[in-house]
């Protein structure tokens, strides 16, 4: 097995002595470390960003095709072309 050597950088964030204490506590119940804590965040952070960013570019591509849409929708759950009442 052949290990992957990751690139890391350093950043050096200020918080207030309240932040960092409660910072400590989640992490001592956690079993981490705050820095566990902070990679965590900014990497769930990257990934929502990458799914809203996915969203905007299926939003723009439906554009304009609501009516269409909601015809196939009521296609596939049998109602034909039909309006429902």
């Amino acid at each position: 097995m052949i290990a992957a050597t990751l690139s890391m950088t350093s950043v050096t964030v200020s918080l207030s002595d309240e932040t960092y204490r409660r910072l400590d506590e989640i992490a001592h119940v956690r079993g981490t470390s705050i820095e566990r804590l902070f990679d965590d965040m900014a990497a769930l952070m990257v990934d929502e960003t990458d799914a809203e960013a996915g969203f905007r570019v299926r939003t723009q591509r439906g554009s304009g095709r609501t009516e269409r849409g909601l015809a196939l929708l009521r296609q596939a759950a049998g109602h034909g072309g039909e309006e429902s009442a």
